[in-house]
Parts: structure tokens; sequence; C-alpha cells
């Protein structure tokens, strides 16, 4: 019997059919929909006299372009408004279950997922956002789809797709003291670049990952896409099992004891070939920062901004145009440099893990009054924690604001915009050009990097504080 990987089981296991030189028609277990890539596809469906195959199989929030202040009153954003309302009417008309804002169960699309069991190993699951590799966590197939892929889905359950070649991504050893999953995932874009991953599905192995928490093998799978690959993914284990149980939609009674047995099944079998792999050490992994305007322009903190020696002229002009952007020079360190916002949240750090490794972080301390902090928890769950933990006092003594939940300052799709020209240290997944405002410079970092930037209003090593 040949052996396969935790991929090759759970995508073999999902095709209905196989185009001989082409895509799969591969099975949808679980989709997800927002506001932004649906209007359209429920369109294509009421032309074509379509009703949504299997609504149960749905579920839908609004996330990318909702406010994070007053969200009992009317947004004011036109078409943000519109795009809530036809969810909102679509779901209606298909029988699809919404969580609409201020509703128990609203959120990010890729936190509520988890929070409420909805995302369970070996499943296959698509949603109208690239960074629907989070649910890879665990132990599923998880991948972001375009617009008229997301019609396909409702109109049928299923999605033609070609079938992705596969990486492994071994951390050995322990992570250091102040580094995280974030970190992590920094660190491998760095090393592998932003397409390094391309064309590729990631399985991630390693001592240093199982000792990852369920919410930093979340954020590690999401930031897979920023490599290039097509998701990522981490074998269920303990871990993973006492995180699912007892959730909402998690499997009950018998069938609890069925899906314990078939999950001890999701492991890469012994001998199981990948067409790349690559191993890191975690004790080289410190907490890292970026510098440019792609999440592989990342140094570690106590670094220095790389210099354009041995570069292509492509390259060179590449890096050279980044930096102006960024207001930075060749060889720089970071540390010191002036930060003017820090945003906490999205769907990269905005769990329940995130706000309580900042809040301890600055408990006792005072935010700088020359930076404006934004910490947006991904969802009502989590900002029930949050309150029902007692951290909302430690924040506000400390100078910080809880705003509600939503996708925020990731993307400039909302209110929640870094004006021209100033700088966030962000937890969120992305530093292109504009990213999270017309101007705006990010720099992605940990939460850990972005509590110690908002006390000091400059870029800090967090283990000083530690």
């Amino acid at each position: 019997m040949t052996a396969k990987t935790l991929f090759d089981k759970i995508w073999d296991s999902h095709i209905v059919k196989s185009v001989k030189g082409g895509p799969d028609v591969l099975y949808i277990d679980r989709h997800l929909i927002h506001e932004v890539t649906s209007p359209v596809a429920f369109l294509g469906l009421k032309q074509r006299g379509l009703k949504v195959f299997r609504p149960d199989q749905t579920t839908a929030t609004p996330d990318h372009n909702v406010p994070t202040e007053n969200q009992h009153l009317t947004i004011l954003d036109e078409l943000s408004r519109h795009q809530v309302e036809m969810l909102r009417k679509n779901c209606n008309e298909h029988g699809i279950k919404y969580h609409d804002l201020q509703t128990e169960g609203h959120g990010i699309v890729h936190i509520i997922g988890p929070e409420m069991g909805l995302t369970q190993p070996g499943m296959t699951i698509v949603c109208g956002d690239s960074h629907t590799s989070t649910h890879g966590a665990f132990g599923a197939i998880a991948f972001g789809i375009g617009t008229s892929e997301v019609e396909m889905v409702l109109a049928s359950q299923c999605i033609m797709q070609p079938k992705p070649k596969k990486m492994r991504i071994t951390v050995t050893g322990q992570l250091r003291k102040g580094v995280t999953a974030k970190d992590i995932a920094l660190y491998i874009i760095s090393q592998i670049s932003t397409s390094g991953g391309t064309g590729h599905f990631i399985e991630y192995e390693g001592s240093a990952i199982t000792g990852l928490s369920m919410e930093g093998r979340m954020t590690l799978c999401n930031l897979s896409i920023e490599s290039g690959a097509r998701g990522g993914m981490i074998a269920p284990d303990e871990t993973t099992v006492n995180y699912i149980k007892g959730r909402e939609y998690a499997p009950k009674g018998s069938d609890w004891e069925k899906a314990l047995v078939s999950w001890s099944e999701l492991k890469s079998d012994e001998g199981a070939q990948f067409d790349m792999e690559y191993t890191f050490n975690a004790d080289d992994i410190e907490p890292m920062i970026t510098y440019g305007t792609n999440p592989g322009m990342g140094i570690g903190i106590t670094g220095s901004i790389p210099t354009t020696e041995n570069m292509t002229d492509n390259d060179k002009n590449n890096f050279t145009k980044s930096l102006n952007y960024m207001g930075y020079s060749e060889g720089e360190t970071m540390l010191g440099k002036k930060v003017d916002y820090v945003f906490l949240g999205s769907c990269t750090n905005g769990r329940i893990e995130d706000f309580r490794a900042f809040a301890y972080f600055v408990k006792g301390k005072k935010k700088s009054p020359e930076v404006t902090a934004w910490l947006v928890p991904g969802s009502r769950q989590v900002e029930k924690q949050i309150r029902e933990e007692g951290l909302t006092e430690i924040l506000e003594a400390a100078g910080f604001q809880l705003r509600q939940p939503g996708c925020s300052a990731c993307l400039a799709m909302n209110d929640d915009k870094i004006p021209e020209g100033k700088y966030a240290v962000s937890t969120t997944n992305r530093n292109f050009e504009g990213r999270q405002g017309p101007g705006a410079r990010t720099l992605l970092a940990s939460p850990l990097t972005a509590a110690a930037a908002a006390l000091t209003g400059v870029i800090t090593d967090p283990r000083k504080f530690l």
C-alpha cells in the first residue's frame, strides 16, 4: 500500500470526479461566506434560476467592511451598507445560517468557524477569501476561492480544482522566550520568499509546531498563503481534539467517538513523498518585524535591513522602490524607529490568546501618548472572553480601548484606515503599499512586538520586558 500524505488522504477522499489531464471535481464539506465576495455569486444563481444546493453546509457573517464602533447604528458607507444588506437578504432567501452584527455568533469568518466547531479535521473548507488557509490548523484542506467559484460551490457543493503539489516544512526544537507562531510564519516566509510555496499545499511538522496552541497553529496556517502556497495544514492531535470538544457544532455522543477514530488516521504515513521539503530550527528564530512592502521582507528584531549587494538589477529596483515607500535605508536597524499606530486584531491575531498576551504584556504600564492603538477582537465571543477574564480593566488602565469585532485595519475596506505616511505595527498578514490605507506604512509583527511598540512609541524588542 502506497504511503500517503495527510493532504492526499483528505483530497483523494473528496474527489467526485477526475478530469483526465485536467482538474478534480472536489466535494466541499464547509462553505464560509461574507459580504464582499458573495453578492455577485448570489446574483449569478438568481440569473440561472438556481437555489443554494446545500444551505446547511454554508455559514455567513459580515466582517471585511463593517465598522468597529457603533455597530448598533446604520452603516454610513453606502457600498458597505449595501453589501451587508445583500448578504442578509441572500441568506434569508436561501436558508443560510447568518451571524449578523451584534449577534452572539458575529465575527471574522475565519475566527467564528473554529470557535463554533464548524471547522473539523478531515474537512474540505472554502471561502471567498485567501486566508481561508487558517482552518488548515485543524488538519483540514482549506483554501480561498474566487467569486465565480463561490457561485459554483453554492450551486453544487463542489468545485473544480487542479491538485496542488505537496510541501513539508519542519520546525525542530523549542521556541525561545518572546517568540510566537507569528514569528515562525514571518521567519519561514523571509527564508523561502513570498513565492516559495507557489503551487504547493504546506504541511507543518516538528516539535516547535506541535508545541503550539490551536490559536498559534491558526496564525501559522493563516500566513501560509503569504508564501504563495495554496494553503497550510497541521495534523490533528490531542491539542486539536481538546479545542474542538464541546463546541456548538462539534460531534456529540457516539458521533464524537467515531470522529476520534477517524481523526486519528489523519497524519502523513511514514515514507510519504513530498514534492519539496524544508527544515528550520526554532533556536534560529527571534521576534520578527517586516521593513518592506511584502511579508517576505522581514528580519529578526535585532537584525539590520539587507543591502542591495549581490542583488540582480531587477531585485535591486524592486527592493529600492519598497524602501523608498517605507522611508527606510538599506543596512539600517529597525530598533528605535518611530511608530504612529498599533493594530491588534484580524483573522491572523484576533483571538483570545492574542489579547491575553497583549494585555499581560502591558499590565501595570502605560501606552505611549504618541501611539494610536486599535484593539479589535476577532469575534463577539473573543470580546466576551476579554471582558469576563478582566482583560478590559488591564487594557484600560494601560491606556487602551477595545473596539467591536471586524476585520478593521487589516485592509482599507472600512473606516479603520492608517493615514498616509504613518507607520503602523500591525498583527495582520499583509504589508503591501496601501494595504491599510492609501500611503500607509505597515510593519507586520506579533502581538508581543506590537505591545512593546505601543508602550514605547518605537520599534522595541519585546524580550526587554519579559
